[in-house]
C-alpha cells in the first residue's frame, strides 16, 4: 500500500464528497444513503460484489448518471446546483479511463488523446499532437506507438494508451473503471506501479473501481467496500479486511486474498531490504 506525500493540511481534505447518494433503476434501489469522500492525492479502491453498483457511482460522479437523490460536491462545488456550462467546465478537470479503453478506432493513437485538446483546450491540431506524443511518452509507450492503431495493440497497450487520453487534459481527478482487467499478471502490475509513479508525480487524486485484490494492496490509499445500498466500509485495507462481515471475508481471506497478500508482503520485504 502507498501514501503520497502530502505538503499540508489543505492537502488532505476530501476533492469528492459524496452525501446521502440515491440511485435507482425503476424499482430497484442500488443505492440509498450512501456517503462516500476522497481525499486529495490518495488512490482509493471501490469494491464490492455484483450489483453493489460500483460502476454506477463512477458514473454518478462524472456526470453519466444523474443520481435520485443525494448531492455530490467535487473540488469544492455542488454539482447538482450547477449549470450545464458550469458544470462542463468542472467536468475537464476528470480523467476518465474505461475498463476497454474506449479509443476510437478510426484514429491512431496520437490522434485519439489529440482529440480532447481540440476539443476542449482549443489547441492547434499541431501543438495538441505534440503533447500527445508527450503523454503517450508519460504512460511508458515508445515513440513509434503514435502513430498505431488501437486495433494492432496489445492490451496493455491499449491500457496506456487510454491512460494517456484521460491524463491528456491534466485532469485533478482520475476515474478509472477495472483499468486491469483483461490484462496478464505481469501487465496489471506493470500498470499497478505506472499509476502509482504517475500520482506521486503528478499529484491527481484517483477514484478506482476494481475487484483486483493484487491492484488494491500494490496501489491503493484506502478501500471502500459498497454493500446493502451504500458503503459498508472505508479504511486501509489491512482494517478494512479485518471488517466482520461474510463478502468481506470470503474476498479478503480466500485463496486469491491470501495470495495478493502475501505477494505484497514479499515485494514489501524485498524493497525494504534493497533500500
Amino acid at each position: 500500500m502507498t501514501t503520497s506525500d502530502k505538503p499540508s493540511a489543505q492537502d488532505n481534505q476530501p476533492v469528492i464528497r459524496v452525501k446521502g447518494l440515491v440511485n435507482q433503476f425503476g424499482s430497484t434501489v442500488v443505492h440509498d444513503n450512501l456517503d462516500l469522500t476522497l481525499k486529495r492525492g490518495e488512490i482509493l479502491g471501490v469494491v464490492g460484489g455484483s450489483g453493489t453498483g460500483k460502476s454506477v457511482l463512477l458514473r454518478s460522479i462524472v456526470g453519466l448518471k444523474r443520481p435520485n437523490g443525494g448531492t455530490i460536491e467535487v473540488l469544492g462545488t455542488t454539482l447538482n446546483e450547477l449549470s450545464e456550462q458550469q458544470r462542463s467546465q468542472i467536468e475537464r478537470r476528470f480523467g476518465v479511463l474505461f475498463q476497454r479503453g474506449a479509443l476510437f478506432s478510426s484514429l491512431n493513437l496520437q490522434e485519439n488523446i489529440a482529440l480532447p485538446l481540440i476539443e476542449h483546450a482549443k489547441l492547434p491540431r499541431e501543438d495538441a499532437e505534440h503533447l500527445a506524443r508527450v503523454k503517450l511518452s508519460l504512460v511508458g509507450l515508445p515513440p513509434q506507438a503514435a502513430l498505431q492503431f488501437p486495433e494492432s495493440l496489445s492490451g496493455g497497450m491499449i491500457k496506456r494508451a487510454a491512460l494517456a487520453r484521460a491524463l491528456a487534459l491534466d485532469p485533478d481527478i482520475l476515474f478509472l473503471d477495472e483499468p486491469t482487467a483483461g490484462l496478464d499478471p505481469i501487465g496489471a502490475a506493470a500498470f499497478d506501479q505506472l499509476l502509482v509513479t504517475l500520482r506521486d508525480a503528478l499529484g491527481f487524486s484517483v477514484f478506482l473501481v476494481t475487484h483486483d485484490l493484487d491492484t488494491l494492496y500494490a496501489a491503493c490509499d484506502r478501500v471502500a467496500v459498497l454493500s446493502q445500498k451504500h458503503v459498508l466500509v472505508v479504511d486501509t485495507i489491512d482494517k478494512v479486511s479485518e471488517t466482520d462481515d461474510e463478502w468481506i471475508q470470503d474476498y479478503f481471506h480466500g485463496p486469491r486474498g491470501r495470495a495478493a497478500q502475501e505477494a505484497h508482503t514479499t515485494s514489501s520485504t524485498n524493497a525494504n531490504v534493497q533500500e
